[in-house]
């Protein structure tokens, strides 16, 4: 396919000569599973319907869903910066995943279409992107994103046949997001010992989707902004996903604000509550083991009781839950309060409900370590342009709602990374966590060929066998309803 250019002899071994020629291979042909998972789910195309694109449409190069495929795809194949869609501009795998276009038009030179003539190849530039995301940080394209959340959530349910759930339960905590400069409402935060941002999630912890997300300053208290995110995020939730939604909460929560909102709209929660003097005191009779040799297994038992903080308007079921840990020769002991009954949930049953919040701090803990929201946005304005003083210089936005926008994408990546990993678990029966799935299924080589009308994506023989399995879960989903 064009000049081969010799780039060097390894000295380990003569036989060796490392080459570079124009052949089409890639590293991210996954990007070619997850553009059709979001095909057979719709949510770009329900997205690009509903945000508001200021453009003029006889200047437009790169349709709305164009974009928006690439500020998907770009982060879930490992991406994080915007200026490596520069660098990834002519990979044939991404520019065939991100194209709205048929056949082989996304791969030729000027990459067909009405305009071919100004159209430039390949994906999306970073000054592109970039105007891209500032254009969505207004409040109501921002407002479409977080709707887009729960939306892919319940297109996929859907999709595999699950519908409409009865209960789902949410999980609401806090991050911390790093960052590296001074982007706007980015603070230092003692007990992180860095500059943060703060923000808000919601995950659904029956299905594992990321449900909302809300950008907050770096020093706000863990609570701030908590109760209307939660209502406002359990009206979409009970309006498409499911008829009754509950919420858990960890011990930087309970307040008597956010209790008091929860139980005026009648939303069940249960919530870890922090030991002071007065719980400590309340626990201390009952942390005494019972007569007689201890088991080889550890042993929990409860006291059920009734706890009212100072700035509480009123008394709230408490559990005292105390553990016994091998090896330890102190018990240890922790409080949970809860909107239930004991008829509803017993002690017991609580703690078995409110353990398994581990499973959604593992899926954040995925967010954040495989994501790895990078918020970058910052008020500077441009100083060149291609190596020149720019000859006019435009405001910077709204920086702080730019971030919001990168963090959103990244919350829908990972939805979409998390739908394939079901589909693929379900195919191999057994788990999977997102980075094997990167590293194993979406992150192989592959070269893509072009005969006649024809494009085939060749990928590496390891990874034969799960796009296979994958592609046996794609063809048994539902198709969406209108």
């Amino acid at each position: 396919m064009g000049e081969k250019l010799t780039l060097f002899r390894p000295t380990f071994n003569r036989s060796i000569q490392v080459e570079a020629r124009l052949e089409r291979l890639t590293t991210d042909p996954g990007a070619v599973l997850l553009r059709e998972i979001m095909e057979r789910l719709g949510i770009v195309s329900w997205l690009a319907q509903r945000i508001t694109d200021p453009r003029n449409p006889d200047l437009v190069t790169h349709p709305t869903a164009e974009l928006l495929y690439t500020a998907i795809l770009l982060p879930a194949q490992g991406w994080q910066d915007q200026a490596d869609a520069d660098f990834l501009r002519y990979d044939p795998a991404l520019r065939l995943s991100v194209s709205t276009r048929k056949g082989t038009s996304p791969l030729s030179p000027t990459g067909g279409g009405p305009s071919a003539g100004r159209r430039p190849q390949g994906l999306p530039s970073q000054p592109t992107l970039s105007r891209f995301v500032g254009w969505l940080a207004t409040p109501g394209n921002r407002r479409r994103l977080r709707e887009a959340l729960v939306e892919c959530a319940r297109r996929r349910l859907w999709a595999q046949g699950r519908g409409r759930l009865q209960r789902l339960t949410m999980d609401v905590d806090s991050l911390p997001v790093e960052v590296h400069g001074s982007q706007p409402g980015s603070q230092y935060h003692g007990y992180y010992k860095a500059r943060i941002y703060h923000p808000i999630v919601a995950l659904a912890a029956e299905t594992g989707d990321i449900l909302d997300v809300r950008l907050r300053k770096g020093a706000v208290h863990t609570a701030d902004g908590a109760l209307q995110f939660i209502l406002e995020l359990v009206d979409r939730v009970e309006g498409s996903t499911c008829r009754v939604a509950s919420v858990r909460l960890d011990a930087g929560f309970p307040g008597e604000e956010l209790l008091s909102g929860l139980e005026a709209r009648g939303i069940p929660y249960v919530a870890r509550i922090r030991n002071n003097p007065v719980l400590g005191r309340m626990a201390a009779s009952h942390l005494k083991r019972p007569p007689g040799r201890p088991p080889r297994q550890p042993r929990t038992w409860f006291h059920e009781t009734t706890y009212r903080a100072e700035s509480w308007s009123r008394p709230r079921r408490a559990v005292l839950v105390v553990q016994e840990r091998p090896g330890e020769l102190f018990l240890h002991h922790f409080w949970l309060i809860t909107s239930w009954s004991v008829e509803q949930l017993d002690a017991e049953a609580l703690l078995e409900h409110y353990r398994r919040r581990g499973t959604a701090e593992g899926y954040l803990g995925e967010l954040m370590n495989v994501l790895r929201p990078a918020l970058s946005s910052s008020p500077r304005p441009k100083g060149h342009y291609r190596g020149r003083e720019p000859r006019k210089r435009y405001p910077s936005g709204d920086a702080f709602g730019q971030n919001e926008v990168l963090l959103l994408f990244c919350a829908l990546a990972y939805n979409v990374l998390h739908a394939a990993r079901v589909l693929l678990e379900e195919a191999t029966s057994k788990g999977w966590s997102l980075k094997r799935l990167r590293e194993l299924v979406l992150r192989v080589a592959a070269r893509v060929l072009v005969h006649g009308r024809r494009v085939t994506v060749v990928v590496s023989r390891a990874a034969a066998w799960w796009w296979r399995a994958l592609w046996g879960k794609f063809l048994a989903l539902r198709p969406m309803a209108p």
